[in-house]
């Protein structure tokens, strides 16, 4: 009720300008929105509140005072209260994890790298209204590992993972979460899993269909990061390829991001909610980055990709549960 009684507010203080009557009905067409007549209403207040927030923080911008620009994406007619429930989708276990990594390599590292300019990283996915990064996040490491390995980049099929990495057994609940452990596991026990072609992706829990006749990629076991530690991450992401991590997304400024380095101090490092690739890593003007690819389609941030502060006391978290697959 507060909220709305906010968003009633803001949009009394912006519905005056017509270019903003203008601007809604290009939003909605860009975005194929259509709503009934009392939804519109609210879906209107909501929207114009999100452009109140991403406009005064693209003036923080232009004046230096922030290093990421905001957007009026396909989220920004949902409040961040709906953004994290559909899209946010990472089951955390209680206990910490317990580090596999089995050595330490303290050789120099490059100062730049980027998996996807060297061909290890599938095209930008889109998980939909399903909580099912945490399967975007999976795939995306066994596709570079696989390339890796046999020199062809496969598609692999998420909708296998939702529907057949099931909990008890893998810790995951299709639509509703899951962790990329989980998602490795299964891939062990299965002997493999399925190509995107063979089993495409349906954006809800369906019955599992998998079938070893249309096997892409196969895993013989996975390691995990040390919890917080950036700079394992960091050598990790040089070393093996794309990583598969965790991450706090829960903030507007994420829902809403657009492109830069996206620097949220408030973010946190262990509510962690969401599941990305890192395919690298880079500095510039001398902020430092990480190269993440997400899973919500390429009209999202930079074609889908998102650059995170690193070397900022493992900001939102992304070094908190690191880990990626052996094949």
């Amino acid at each position: 009720m507060k909220f709305l009684i906010l968003a009633l507010c803001v949009a009394a203080a912006l519905a005056t300008s017509p270019d903003l009557d203008q601007e809604w009905q290009m939003w909605k067409d860009n975005n194929q929105r259509k709503y009934e007549v009392e939804e519109e209403d609210y879906r209107r207040f909501v929207w114009e509140y999100n452009y109140k927030i991403v406009t005064e923080h693209n003036q923080r911008y232009a004046l230096g005072h922030t290093t990421y620009t905001m957007a009026m994406n396909q989220f920004a007619d949902m409040t961040n209260v709906e953004f994290r429930k559909r899209m946010n989708g990472f089951v955390s276990a209680i206990a910490p994890l317990e580090t596999t990594q089995s050595r330490i390599d303290v050789s120099p590292l490059p100062d730049f790298v980027d998996w996807n300019s060297k061909g290890w990283v599938t095209p930008v996915k889109n998980q939909g209204q399903c909580g099912s990064a945490w399967a975007f996040s999976a795939t995306g490491a066994l596709e570079g590992q696989t390339f890796n390995k046999t020199g062809k980049l496969p598609e692999i099929s998420e909708q296998n993972l939702v529907d057949c990495a099931t909990a008890p057994k893998y810790d995951c609940a299709g639509c509703n979460g899951g962790t990329m452990l989980g998602a490795f596991q299964y891939v062990i026990d299965n002997m493999g899993i399925d190509s995107e072609s063979s089993y495409p992706y349906q954006a809800q829990d369906m019955k599992c269909r998998f079938n070893a006749a249309n096997v892409v990629a196969t895993e013989k076991t996975y390691v995990v990061l040390p919890s917080g530690d950036e700079k394992a991450l960091q050598r990790a992401v040089a070393t093996v390829g794309p990583i598969s991590a965790a991450i706090a997304a829960s903030h507007v400024t994420f829902q809403l991001y657009q492109s830069g380095i996206y620097d949220e101090p408030q973010c946190s490092q262990t509510a962690l909610a969401h599941n990305v690739l890192i395919i690298g890593y880079a500095i510039e003007n001398g902020n430092p980055y990480w190269l993440v690819k997400n899973s919500w389609g390429a009209d999202w941030g930079m074609n889908g990709f998102v650059r995170m502060s690193r070397s900022k006391d493992n900001q939102c978290g992304i070094a908190t549960r690191a880990c990626y697959p052996l094949v």
